[in-house]
């Protein structure tokens, strides 16, 4: 099932002729994004109801407020005794929870798929160190550059939200009280050798800031020094640090939290401002998911809420940490719906040590389940994306894809979308950095309300 608009550029990329069917191929993108994902483009851009992205866009924001009341909800408050719930060790929590463990502003990265009704949620990426935004509204806005899209983007009155716009300004407004009247001085900051890895995605997203007329670097959290109450790279006083460094990649390295502590004491001096402070790992966690489709957490919602996390959030269980079910029980169900589940390690991301029940044995499937690490994991419905139909541009035929959305939140709220797409049933997982036949596409809406044909 697709929509109409699809159906429509479908038909114009098969005509004899077809301009529109390279037009991805034609787009003049910029050094830093050519370099970082120019083999990696999906050929055509995807469309989209709009009144349908902007509904599912508030119930993942209500679904941000229910993630960060969880502590509230069904801890009391205790953090301790949240992160315990959750598999983080006290290490963990102690850097987690540095600057008091207060609600981290609202700016993530919802990722879902359209089952070929409606969107459902599979992780919410509440954090700053975030893939895609380079991508999400550059290459819609490199694609009105071409003239046969341009036509049919106005025939069809195509819209789309620039999700590089947003941040700018999200980064412009947290570095106004410090900067004074001038324009902030921003950096992103990378883990201790996190360049060497992610250099190219972030010299894009570098390079998308600077198009904003942003004062902006990049560097590693090594790479600082502190005067006095302040943070320098390079030499220059920071007023914003966008945090590209996990917890994760702190705690690997020795004594990283000294790494860590000068940006936070600037933080705190109110010297500097840190987009995202640690405490949104807080809510990063898989298995928080778990938290809100458990049933044992039902009371804690009113019916309103209960039935947005019912219409995003599939069935997920927690392995590990205390709130997980009884492991005898939840394997014995797992083990009777292998076909229907997939389990995701909770320390872990883009797709690594995932497990599809449908694609292993049963005694895979078993020993997967029996053999979730410290940090536990979850296990989560099966969703079964809908197919993106594509042309390809050297064939002329028409091909069966599936794609992974993402949606951006930031304080301004809805932030855009993108998405990542491979061959139809060519993997459990849709990701860049988990499949080297991932492409990226843009994402435009349009408005008419005819819905799903």
């Amino acid at each position: 099932m697709t929509n109409r608009v699809t159906e429509r550029y479908l038909q114009e990329c098969l005509a004899d002729g077809s301009r529109l069917r390279a037009a991805m191929r034609e787009a003049d993108l910029p050094p830093a994004l050519s370099a970082a994902s120019g083999q990696r483009l999906f050929p055509r851009p995807l469309f989209l109801e709009e009144r349908e992205i902007l509904a599912f866009a508030d119930d993942v924001i209500q679904v941000f407020e229910l993630l960060t009341s969880l502590p509230a909800r069904l801890f009391d408050g205790d953090l301790e005794r949240y992160c315990a719930a959750l598999a983080v060790n006290e290490r963990r929590t102690r850097l987690i929870t540095r600057l008091g463990g207060a609600k981290p502003p609202q700016y993530g990265r919802a990722d879902m798929y359209h089952d070929g009704t409606a969107f459902r949620l599979l992780e919410f990426n509440i954090a700053s160190e975030l893939g895609g935004v380079d991508r999400a509204g550059e290459i819609p806005r490199l694609l009105l550059g071409v003239e046969s899209f341009a036509q049919f983007a106005k025939e069809h009155e195509l819209d789309f939200t620039d999700t590089g716009r947003m941040i700018a300004e999200t980064l412009r407004a947290a570095g106004a009280p410090i900067a004074a009247g001038r324009e902030p001085v921003v950096a992103l900051l990378e883990a201790p050798g996190g360049l060497a890895g992610y250099g190219d995605s972030w010299r894009a997203f570098e390079e998308l800031m600077l198009g904003f007329g942003l004062d902006f670097m990049l560097g590693e959290i090594s790479d600082v020094t502190a005067e006095g109450d302040r943070v320098l790279l390079n030499g220059r006083k920071l007023d914003v640090v966008l945090r590209c460094y996990s917890a994760d990649e702190i705690l690997a390295v020795p004594d990283g939290e000294a790494l860590a502590e000068p940006v936070f004491r600037a933080h705190e001096a109110g010297t500097l401002a840190l987009c995202t402070p640690m405490e949104s790992n807080l809510f990063n966690n898989k298995a928080c998911l778990a938290m809100l489709s458990d049933p044992r957490a039902r009371s804690s919602f009113d019916a309103a809420e209960l039935a947005v996390i019912e219409r995003v959030v599939p069935w997920t269980r927690a392995i590990g940490g205390t709130f997980a079910a009884p492991s005898g029980e939840l394997v014995e169900e797992c083990m009777a719906r292998r076909t229907e589940l997939i389990l995701k390690p909770n320390a872990r991301y883009g797709g690594s040590g995932i497990v599809a029940g449908w694609e292993v044995g049963e005694s895979a499937w078993r020993q997967a389940l029996e053999s979730v690490d410290a940090a536990g994991a979850i296990v989560q419905e099966r969703v079964v994306p809908r197919s993106e139909p594509v042309v390809d541009p050297e064939t002329g035929e028409l091909e069966e894809w599936q794609a992974a959305w993402g949606l951006f939140v930031t304080p301004q709220g809805y932030a855009g979308s993108y998405a990542r797409a491979l061959p139809a049933n060519e993997s459990a997982v849709i990701g860049i950095g988990a499949n080297a036949m991932t492409r990226t596409a843009g994402v435009f809406t349009y408005q008419d309300g005819k819905g799903l044909r």
